[in-house]
Formats: structure tokens, C-alpha cells, sequence
């Protein structure tokens, strides 16, 4: 069963490698954490109020009456035709934690119907999960975004070297993304110093953490300073700058 929590665009791409490219969006639901730690608030819809990262309405399974549920990958692939448009576009897929329905046949056939049409795919991941992998998805661009302790998540839980160097020598194109504010930046430097020595040379984003365009302004300037001093790449979030926090768009 593939658990859907929104399709929606076309519209662009806001962050990594690929941002400002046309997309559609798939929004799988569940994640395998939580990220208290990223102290977005948030209303359960039964009113208890939590912290968790800002795609929380698909991660915690408390929304999951909200999401759609799908048995076969054609029934998703028609709901998402429809929004394709007539000119190229990306499909991204995104969570939540979508390499929870790695291992569900559906899941790769969506993969599979996509990557034969010549749709670039990326998949927005944690990498936390250990995953088999087939020379197919070298074509798969693997957007990680690794969490590290701000997030309030245990290191054996949120750090996978394991499947990080599996994917990276397989789709050389897939990269590394850390979120991070300007309070975190002396721990985080080390943390993520750690992480690249331990897998293949890829490159490296850094992006602002921030729900909001005001949380987003108040980081980005002490994360770009921290790109530029250690030589990695800088990633907006420009879909907060443009639509804020809406979802949808």
C-alpha cells in the first residue's frame, strides 16, 4: 500500500541541485523520525500540540486519515498524469521518509514507469534506511538530507554510512544537504566534518532551516558565510521565500 499525503504542481523545485526546475510532487506519508528538535509547533487534528520538522502533517501517522491510499502504482501514476503538464518536467519525491516503501514492488514500478518515459526523478531522503540496490537506479538523483543532532535524534538512528556510500557509488549525481541555523553552526561543523570523511567526495549543501520567510532570513546569512568558509555549496529554500509556508505550491 502506498500512502500518499499530496501531489501537487507543477511548480518548482525550492531547494538542492536541481532547485528552480519544473516539477510535480509526490508526498509520501510516514517518516521513521520525528525531529523534535526542529521546533516546528503543530496541532494534531484530535488538538495535541507537538514539535517536529515542517512536513509533519506527513510524518506523523496522527494525519494519516488525511492521505490517500494507493494499492497498485498505476492507480498513483494516473492521479499524477493529470497533473503533468505538456512541457519536460522533474517528478520529486518527497516525504515524510519515501524509502519506507523501497522494498514495496508498487513503489518500484512507479520508479520504473517514469524513469522509462526519460522523467528525471529525484527521491528526497533522510538515508537513514538500509536499501538494496539495482544499476537502474543509477538514474535516480538522491537528494539526502542527512539529519544531524539539532534534530534531537539518536546516531544510530539518524546516520547510515552504510547506505550514504552505497548510493553515492552508484547515482553519482545524488549529493548531501544539511539543515542548519546560525545557533547550530559550531556543533554541526564538526558533525558534518565526521560524515564527509567518512564516504565518497560528493557534493555538499548547506541550507537555512526556517518554516517561515522570517525564521529563513534570520539563518541565511550565517549559513552562507559557513558555505563559503568551508567550501560547500548553498542552498536556498525558495519556495518559503515565495509562498511562505503554504502547502501545494
Amino acid at each position: 500500500m502506498l500512502e500518499i499525503n499530496e501531489i501537487f504542481g507543477p511548480t518548482i523545485q525550492g531547494e538542492g541541485k536541481r532547485i528552480g526546475s519544473l516539477c510535480v510532487f509526490v508526498r509520501f506519508g510516514r517518516c521513521n523520525m520525528s525531529c523534535k528538535g526542529f521546533n516546528v509547533e503543530y496541532e494534531t487534528p484530535s488538538g495535541i500540540k507537538k514539535y517536529s520538522c515542517d512536513s509533519y502533517y506527513a510524518c506523523d501517522v496522527a494525519f494519516r486519515p488525511q492521505w490517500q491510499q494507493y494499492k497498485t502504482a498505476d492507480e498513483l501514476i494516473e492521479q499524477i498524469n493529470k497533473l503533468m503538464p505538456q512541457y519536460d518536467v522533474d517528478l520529486v519525491i518527497t516525504g515524510g521518509e519515501p524509502l519506507l516503501y523501497w522494498n514495496d514492488i508498487e513503489f518500484q514500478k512507479l520508479l520504473k514507469y517514469y524513469l522509462s518515459k526519460n522523467i528525471h526523478i529525484t527521491i528526497e531522503t533522510n538515508a537513514s534506511l538500509d536499501i538494496d540496490l539495482q544499476d537502474w537506479h543509477k538514474d535516480i538523483l538522491f537528494s539526502m538530507s542527512v539529519k544531524l543532532s539539532n534534530t534531537q535524534e539518536k546516531y544510530s538512528k539518524r546516520i547510515n554510512i552504510a547506505t550514504i556510500t552505497k548510493i553515492l557509488n552508484l547515482s553519482q549525481q545524488s549529493y548531501l544537504k544539511f539543515v542548519l541555523d546560525k545557533d547550530f553552526l559550531s556543533v554541526a561543523s564538526n558533525e558534518i566534518e565526521q560524515i564527509v570523511s567518512s564516504i565518497p567526495k560528493c557534493d555538499i549543501y548547506v541550507m537555512p532551516m526556517g518554516d517561515t520567510t522570517q525564521t529563513l532570513n534570520s539563518n541565511s546569512k550565517s549559513v552562507v558565510e559557513y558555505a563559503i568558509k568551508k567550501g560547500y555549496k548553498y542552498s536556498d529554500r525558495l519556495h518559503i521565500r515565495i509562498w511562505n509556508n503554504k502547502r501545494g505550491v
